[in-house]
C-alpha cells in the first residue's frame, strides 16, 4: 500500500491545521499516512514513504523556522529517488510581502536535491486553511498520489 508522511512545523497552529486536512484527504483516497511534528521528525523520516510532505510556516525575515533548521540541512543529504514530493507553506503576506512562504520554496529546493520527484506546485496558504484552501489542498493530495502510482 502507498504511505505517505506529513512533516509539519506549526507556531500559531495554521500549519498543523493545514497537515490534518492534508492527512484526512489522503486517508480519504486510501492511502496509509504518517504525520508529525517536526521537533519529533529525523531527516530518514521519508525514507519507507512513497510520497513526501512538508508543511511549514516561515518565521521573522523568511526564514526556516526553528524546529525545522537541522531538518531541512540534513533532508538535502538524503535519497530520496523514487519518491514524489510536495511542499505546502503557510503565511501572512500583509505583515510579511517580501518574505511570503520562503522557508517552503526553500524546502522545496532541498527536496529538489534529494532525487524525489516534484509532483505538485507548492501551496501558499494566507493564515489558516479556509473552505477553498482546503479545496486546494484536497487537489494537491490527488495530484501526489497520481504521481505516486
Amino acid at each position: 500500500m502507498t504511505l505517505a508522511k506529513i512533516v509539519y512545523a506549526t507556531n500559531t497552529g495554521n500549519t498543523e491545521g493545514i497537515s490534518e486536512i492534508l492527512e484526512d484527504a489522503f486517508e480519504a483516497n486510501g492511502i496509509d499516512v504518517e504525520r508529525v511534528d517536526a521537533d519529533d521528525a529525523e531527516a530518514d523520516f521519508y525514507e519507507d514513504a512513497d510520497i513526501c510532505v512538508l508543511a511549514t510556516y516561515t518565521d521573522g525575515d523568511g526564514e526556516i523556522p526553528f524546529d525545522l533548521e537541522d531538518f531541512h540541512e540534513e533532508l538535502q543529504e538524503e535519497d530520496l529517488s523514487g519518491k514524489v514530493y510536495g511542499v505546502v507553506g503557510s503565511g501572512d503576506s500583509e505583515l510579511y510581502p517580501d518574505y511570503f512562504c520562503h522557508a517552503a520554496i526553500a524546502f522545496d529546493e532541498a527536496f529538489a536535491k534529494t532525487g524525489a520527484k516534484k509532483a505538485a506546485e507548492t501551496v501558499k496558504i494566507e493564515n489558516e486553511a479556509d473552505d477553498d484552501d482546503e479545496e486546494v489542498l484536497k487537489a494537491f493530495v490527488k495530484t501526489l498520489i497520481e504521481a505516486a502510482e
